[in-house]
């Protein structure tokens, strides 16, 4: 990209809201990827940017969360800037009946940018409606988690190298995995192709499906992952989460049909790379850990660039001479 092509891409991405991964280009993900890529090596040669000194962050969290809290508020911190934080919904004024879109308005007053994270579909998009500053989706529900799937396919260009001509494989949960959702539009925009496996009353909602055949993409749908696996060059597993059924009696009925376990994947190339949005459950034994293609711990540490990238994007801090 030329410098008038990046200065053109982050000036749409400036101050952009961040819910859903349908409304990002091509060229947009190649330019994410490319600053998330300048933030790790910064911070491995540990000459980190302030770039958001004097802005302050505020993380809403109405569901539990480990990496995506920890590693947006260690992203600003990283970057200069401040944190304020709610960790449970029953702490906010939504226990009394505030609506969403007036804890929008009066959050933004209070800060820069906000991440936030609900157990309802389409509630991240109701609160950005009346912020007055960016707001970025770290989970609503079963739908989307657009930063986990930036970091994932973040991941999957640093271990490969490139993001076109590939071969992706997702693994367990796909009906109510919100990161499979999200990441497998990100992908759409590339030429890859897909294979999806699970057992049938989790797979693949027909929505994902038809968007793919919508954009010519190769699928290959299976309940077979020792055959599946063989020729994939990236493998994305996931947790079956108890939370999304109805029953525990449903979820303890399939909750072991998508175990990997390091038999099954001595049956893959040698250079597949596994990940995983953690946390990880029983889908993949401990054994697997210490295998070269597990970089699932890897990816969580990918976590803190990406959202160092896209923070610094968002509140309009990135300029083309930070990427030459």
């Amino acid at each position: 990209m030329d410098t008038t092509t990046v200065e053109t891409i982050l000036t749409s991405l400036n101050h952009r809201h961040i819910i859903t991964t349908k409304d990002f280009t091509k060229s947009e993900l190649e330019l994410i990827v490319r600053v998330s890529a300048k933030m790790e090596a910064l911070m491995l040669s540990g000459d980190t940017p302030e770039l958001c000194k004097g802005n302050i962050l505020a993380t809403l969290f109405f569901e539990p969360s480990t990496r995506t809290r920890l590693s947006f508020e260690s992203a600003m911190l990283r970057l200069g800037g401040k944190v304020i934080t709610v960790e449970q919904g029953c702490s906010t004024s939504s226990e009394k009946g505030e609506s969403l879109k007036d804890t929008g308005k009066i959050v933004s007053q209070y800060s820069d940018v906000i991440v936030m994270r609900h157990p309802e579909p389409g509630s991240v998009g109701t609160l950005s409606s009346k912020s007055d500053v960016p707001v970025i989706n770290a989970g609503d529900g079963p739908n989307e988690h657009p930063s986990q799937a930036l970091l994932d396919l973040y991941t999957i260009y640093s271990e490969k190298g490139c993001i076109d001509s590939i071969k992706v494989g997702f693994l367990g949960d796909l009906k109510f995995g919100r990161t499979v959702h999200s990441l497998v539009k990100l992908l759409s925009n590339f030429d890859v192709e897909f294979v999806f496996v699970s057992h049938p009353s989790i797979a693949l909602p027909d929505y994902i499906l038809e968007l793919l055949n919508e954009k010519g993409c190769k699928v290959t749908v299976t309940d077979c992952l020792v055959t599946a696996i063989k020729d994939l060059d990236v493998l994305y597993a996931t947790r079956i989460q108890e939370e999304r059924f109805e029953s525990k009696t449903e979820y303890e009925g399939i909750k072991d049909q998508c175990l990997l376990t390091q038999e099954i994947l001595d049956g893959s190339k040698s250079d597949l790379c596994l990940l995983h949005p953690l946390p990880r459950v029983n889908e993949i034994s401990p054994e697997v850990d210490d295998d070269p293609k597990a970089r699932y711990f890897k990816q969580a540490q990918n976590g803190v660039y990406l959202r160092m990238a896209i923070l610094s994007i968002a509140l309009g801090k990135v300029k083309p001479s930070f990427l030459a």
